[in-house]
């Protein structure tokens, strides 16, 4: 499958999972919803692999970078992310997460000492001035506290980190999709643990909205999701794979437009045209 419809689908999946993650979060404690979408995707994807004979025995040091990057990309960027979104805007949360690309770039520079393209910085700018544009009338709320956008901030590098860490777990030469489900089952244990520290109530939700939008975040959202977009990364480069959260407000809002009634200004549709044109900069040939 070629490498663009890799990017299409993260962009498209994950830009309609803002609205699956509000009607899950609506019948469950956050920390739980999010526990309950791992131990599924985890379970799915692990049981499929076993059914299909696809499941390698690992080494101890394989699974140490899957257990790592569970911490990274499963758990702890989406407690983190989640916490942030209890006290502040969505529109403020999508402008801090699409510095993703930026994160991504920085951390490639620092930990693995690869060069960003020069392309990045201007794209880059592009896209988080698209989405404060898009989201103008949240920003100028003005809500958030300093602590929800340290949160916010705190997640998007943790999930930048996991990005890096992704490109380890290829180096240590584990299949993709074993690797993506053993680190969910990291991923959950961690979770799990948290929801245990924490003396979270370990409600069973019995709303089949809740299950409908779980198996959503959990199978197309995570398992198909993470798997493109890993596979970006693995083929263009964690800076140019980060550039995809930049789209993903633009896929939200579209979706907003008809099953909530969001309207289009003027200001709105000038970012969602600044998003675009970023992605053109970064990668036109």
């Amino acid at each position: 499958m070629p490498i663009a419809v890799h990017y299409g689908l993260t962009v498209l999946i994950w830009g309609l999972t803002w609205t699956a993650i509000r009607l899950q979060v609506a019948s469950a404690a956050v920390d739980l919803s999010v526990f309950y979408r791992f131990v599924m995707a985890s379970a799915v994807a692990l049981g499929a692999l076993a059914l299909l004979g696809r499941l390698p025995r690992l080494t101890l040091r394989q699974h140490g970078w899957l257990v790592l990057q569970g911490l990274t990309l499963y758990s702890v960027n989406f407690l983190l992310i989640y916490r942030a979104a209890e006290s502040m805007t969505s529109g403020l949360l999508a402008v801090v997460f699409s510095l993703a690309a930026l994160f991504n770039a920085l951390n490639g520079w620092l930990w693995l000492r690869i060069k960003p393209n020069a392309r990045l910085y201007p794209a880059v700018t592009l896209g988080v001035s698209g989405v404060a544009l898009l989201f103008w009338h949240d920003l100028q709320l003005g809500n958030a506290t300093g602590a929800s956008i340290l949160f916010a901030a705190a997640g998007t590098f943790w999930f930048s980190l996991g990005n890096l860490v992704s490109i380890r777990v290829r180096l240590a030469r584990v299949p993709l999709m074993v690797a993506n489900a053993w680190a969910m089952v990291y991923g959950a244990l961690i979770l799990g643990v948290w929801c245990l520290v924490q003396g979270v109530a370990w409600v069973l939700p019995t709303d089949a909205t809740f299950w409908g939008a779980t198996v959503f975040l959990a199978i197309p959202g995570s398992i198909v999701g993470f798997y493109c977009y890993i596979t970006v990364i693995q083929t263009l480069g964690a800076d140019k794979a980060g550039y995809a959260t930049v789209l993903f407000p633009v896929v939200a809002l579209t979706v907003s437009t008809w099953l909530e009634g969001f309207e289009w200004t003027l200001t709105a549709v000038l970012g969602a045209l600044l998003a675009l044109l970023g992605n053109y900069v970064l990668f036109r040939r």
